[in-house]
């Protein structure tokens, strides 16, 4: 029985992914606990500080499947940690004299921690790759639309002409930000836990420094200078980052949801029989996967904030904080993967009108080159005159019903400056772009393969 959507057979598919359920899974979070017992075991054989056969044996035992995990929940139940049922059962596991060495040293929260750690590193994998693949098909969309005009909306109404290459380019840049932000929160996450019961490993004495050194070696991590059980900061910059990219998301989802609206019908997700469809309405292709990258970038939002509360933590181990954790940050990663998923079918698969694009651009009857005309009569008559002339002449037209060049043309102090050609090439809104294309061009250069 699942009550979470996250974990739902029918509603699971819409708000993540099975890779990244796969790492936050019960499964997965207890065989990255039993990883660390087991690398913990190697680095103190090699330290003399167990015996050898002990550390095999260990390891050897330390596969999930070997456990009853409804054993292990109940046994969570009772002492309110997953560590200590689960160190229990692998030293039962064990032959011989090996189960004593098991968690030899450690505390529960530098297993835990140190799990975590693993599970966010696999996380981060997979959200590296899903970027990577959204700002392929960015690069790819800006590049083929880079002179596609179209046009650019402020406060939900027309403003200038851009092109659809531009508006993709402004989608990508912060993916690329996020790249370089991701670079760098791999390595400042990837850090051991190992601080024993207070974080000065006093059960180890002299050993506990180059324990700890080896375990992070094992593990492929970097060593602290001290115990972060209490300082979480790093883990609230994780989940910091997963708001930022499902941020960024949201804005896109945003866009091709309003492009998308039948006055508008400039762009399409990607279209298969049945998908976005009305149970009452047949002609219906709602923004479905849209829809679901903004529940997603909502909620993750949300655990963001959780994140960042349960920074507070009291004395030297927290008393709830740390548990808030536990909730939050499985929820995060797997909103973020599922907005990921839905936004890269989005791009890879998206159905772009240019005539629309083009059909919208006329709808307003030259007006949406006004600011052209009035730079170019600034000139003769003044800004301030030139804008004064354009705006009557487009009241006229709005009033009129007729196109902007009918109305400028009958102006005598617009005409005496502005002949009839020189208007057309004016009021054609694919001429007043701007730098649109170079601007698509400096994003492109940012992009993985710019060096090439």
């Amino acid at each position: 029985m699942s009550i979470a959507p996250l974990d739902s057979t029918v509603y699971g598919s819409l708000f993540t992914t099975p890779a990244m359920r796969a790492v936050f899974s019960d499964e997965g979070r207890l065989q990255r606990m039993l990883d660390v017992e087991a690398a913990l075991a190697r680095v103190e054989a090699k330290l003399g500080l167990i015996p050898v056969e002990a550390a095999k044996e260990i390891t050897a035992q330390a596969d999930v499947a070997h456990f009853d995990l409804v054993s292990i929940g109940q046994g969570t139940a009772l002492v309110g940690y997953p560590i200590v049922p689960l160190a229990r059962a692998l030293a039962r596991a064990c032959k011989g004299d090996a189960g004593r060495y098991v968690h030899w040293g450690a505390t529960t929260q530098d297993i835990i921690d140190t799990g975590l750690v693993l599970q966010l590193r696999d996380g981060l994998d997979l959200i590296g790759q899903d970027l990577e693949g959204i700002e392929a098909a960015l690069a790819g969309l800006a590049r083929r639309h880079r002179d596609t005009p179209m046009a650019g909306r402020t406060h939900a109404q027309h403003a200038l002409p851009i092109t659809f290459g531009y508006k993709c380019a402004l989608w990508l840049a912060p993916l690329q930000r996020h790249r370089v932000r991701l670079a760098r929160l791999r390595e400042q996450v990837a850090v051991v836990q190992f601080g024993g019961a207070v974080g000065t490993l006093a059960s180890l004495g002299a050993d506990g420094i180059g324990v700890m050194e080896g375990l992070a070696a094992e593990l492929r991590l970097a060593v602290p200078p001290i115990a972060w059980h209490v300082g979480r900061d790093g883990l609230a910059e994780v989940a910091s980052f997963l708001g930022l990219v499902t941020g960024s998301l949201g804005k896109i989802a945003t866009d091709v949801t309003l492009l998308m609206q039948t006055e508008v019908g400039e762009v399409a997700e990607p279209h298969q029989e049945g998908r976005g469809g009305s149970s009452t309405m047949p002609q219906k292709r709602n923004p479905i996967a849209c829809e679901f990258i903004l529940a997603c970038a909502k909620n993750v939002r949300q655990q963001v904030a959780v994140m960042l509360d349960a920074m507070v933590q009291d004395h030297e181990r927290a008393t709830g904080p740390w548990h808030a954790e536990w909730i939050a940050l499985p929820q995060a990663f797997a909103l973020t993967a599922g907005a990921l998923h839905h936004t890269r079918l989005i791009l890879e698969g998206l159905e772009v009108d240019e005539a629309a694009m083009r059909r919208n651009l006329d709808m307003t009857r030259g007006m949406i080159s006004a600011e052209a005309v009035m730079m170019a009569l600034a000139p003769h008559v003044g800004r301030e005159q030139a804008h004064h002339l354009v705006a009557a002449a487009c009241d006229r037209a709005i009033g009129s019903g007729r196109h902007l060049g009918e109305e400028l043309r009958a102006d005598p102090e617009v005409s005496a400056h502005l002949s009839g050609d020189r208007l057309d090439q004016l009021l054609d809104p694919g001429n007043y772009t701007g730098l649109a294309a170079q601007f698509v061009d400096r994003v492109l250069a940012q992009g993985p393969d710019s060096s090439d």
